[in-house]
């Protein structure tokens, strides 16, 4: 099943990424395993914003997850973890859609020295929410997914249209064979009730 773990925003500085927003749904893991993840999280987060070149987008495979990161050009990055089944184009999509939003709501003299607790940001939780479910949350998804469903239900059609256009063939030629098998009964029936005929 596709899983969207967490979505942390971060500055990247001369020397380090400083966090400015995070949120995570951890509730496939453990009670007791949930911190220890977080923190994992956020230390691969920061670590993978830190040697990523500015104007770069990479998804970087590990263990169990896939890291999506966006250095944009002013700096400010998205990281999107998920699990490996997560469509790469929607989870680039959504960093996208993030930053842009964030960038909107908060003015870029607050990145450089915010934090968590000191930037207000409270849709990065409802963005998680929405897109748990890529094909759902992602139009171009779902289209591509509806296509595919059509592709097969068409392809299915197609193939029990030709299995009954070869039964119909059959059907012909059997009765091609039953129309030749009825005149030569016929001619045989005429010949032998002519040489009965009483005048």
């Amino acid at each position: 099943m596709v899983k969207l773990f967490a979505l942390s925003i971060f500055h990247k500085g001369a020397s380090e990424a400083r966090l400015l927003k995070t949120t995570s749904d951890l509730q496939s893991f453990s009670f007791f395993q949930r911190g220890t993840v977080n923190e994992f999280m956020t230390f691969a987060s920061k670590t993978i914003v830190e040697r990523t070149q500015p104007a770069l987008r990479q998804s970087v495979k590990q263990d169990a997850y896939m890291c999506h990161v966006y250095v944009r050009a002013d700096n400010l990055s998205g990281v999107l973890i998920a699990d490996h089944e997560y469509p790469h184009r929607v989870a680039h999509t959504l960093i996208t859609k993030i930053l842009d939003d964030f960038s909107a709501r908060v003015s870029a003299d607050q990145w450089p020295n915010g934090s968590d607790a000191t930037i207000s940001f409270e849709v990065l939780p409802a963005f998680l929410a929405r897109y748990q479910d890529p094909v759902e949350a992602d139009p171009l998804t779902k289209m591509q997914n509806d296509l595919d469903e059509t592709k097969i239900i068409l392809k299915n059609t197609i193939e029990a249209v030709l299995e009954r256009g070869e039964k119909l063939d059959d059907m012909v030629s059997k009765s091609e064979k039953l129309s030749m098998q009825s005149k030569a009964f016929y001619k045989t029936a005429k010949k032998t009730n002519s040489c009965c005929s009483f005048t």
